[in-house]
């Protein structure tokens, strides 16, 4: 016999046929859950300055998959929220996700694409595809477009490695806006307030068949000089030991680089920017 958590037996709600989407089981019979539903009160906008937003994220493809990263700095209007606000998450085994946007409605919309992917593979008994998955987020973040328009937007950055694409093409990238368009970007895409810099960088600096070690390095110097320009973004903080986040995703799964190994590359970075403050050179 199955139990709620009151000690009572679950609903018939548990034991109704339906579909394999787990928001969808909410919205239909819990739908307060969902705080993508929630939408202010007419006239009303939430104040910038009020509400936590993150900035700037990154992917590139590499050799072995694709790399995605982001810095740590989360503001609120001129204010610094948070210095080590944790931007890019595993959704599954060979995805990943990062956000730029309102935080609190970021960090819950992770969590539920989480569930969701686990949910689907559970009742269904195999893994969503790749582009099943960036559908999936894209209709989240529909969801989600009442709040938007009140100034409460999240835009995801999606990553994942595609054993059926083919040889040298499993990386992959989608982005999205905030009405949940769905676009696939090749070899790299930036997104939040210093994406425009950090496009700029990786168009400069990325090239087919780079290597981990490389990409990495290709991404921290995208961030940095997003940070060189956008103040809401967050260059590395020697001092405090807060480095960007960077991970991996292969066909061995997601990995994220480990702090020491972050820190031994960004150093390396810094040290470079000493004699060469606006950054390498393109690689010919």
């Amino acid at each position: 016999m199955t139990w709620n958590e009151n000690g009572g037996r679950l609903g018939e709600e548990f034991f109704t046929p339906g579909s394999s989407s787990f928001t969808e089981f909410l919205a239909g019979h819990r739908p307060e859950l969902l705080s993508t539903r929630r939408v202010l009160p007419d006239g009303v906008r939430a104040a910038p300055d009020q509400v936590p937003h993150g900035t700037t994220v990154l992917a590139l493809s590499y050799r072995d998959g694709v790399l995605i990263a982001g810095d740590r700095r989360a503001t609120m209007g001129n204010l610094i929220a948070q210095r080590d606000l944790e931007k890019v998450h595993p959704a599954d085994d060979h995805t990943a996700v990062a956000f730029a946007g309102t935080v609190g409605l970021a960090l819950d919309m992770v969590k539920l694409y989480q569930v969701e992917l686990t949910h689907f593979e559970k009742i269904e008994g195999v893994a969503m595809t790749l582009d099943g998955k960036a559908r999936r987020l894209a209709g989240m973040i529909r969801q989600n477009l009442g709040q938007a328009m009140q100034g409460l937007a999240v835009v995801p950055l999606l990553t994942g490695y595609d054993p059926s694409a083919p040889e040298g093409e499993r990386g992959r990238i989608f982005s999205f806006d905030i009405v949940g368009g769905l676009y696939e970007k090749t070899d790299f895409h930036a997104e939040g307030s210093g994406s425009p810099y950090a496009r700029g960088a990786l168009k400069k600096l990325f090239r087919k068949g780079l290597d981990r070690r490389e990409a990495a390095l290709a991404a921290l110097q995208a961030l940095w000089d997003a940070a060189d320009d956008d103040s809401a973004t967050g260059g590395p903080d020697i001092s405090r030991r807060i480095f960007p986040i960077v991970s991996v995703i292969t066909e061995d799964g997601f990995e994220r680089l480990s702090e020491p190994e972050t820190e031994a590359l960004t150093r390396e970075m810094v040290e470079q920017r000493r004699d060469r403050p606006d950054g390498p050179n393109a690689t010919p």
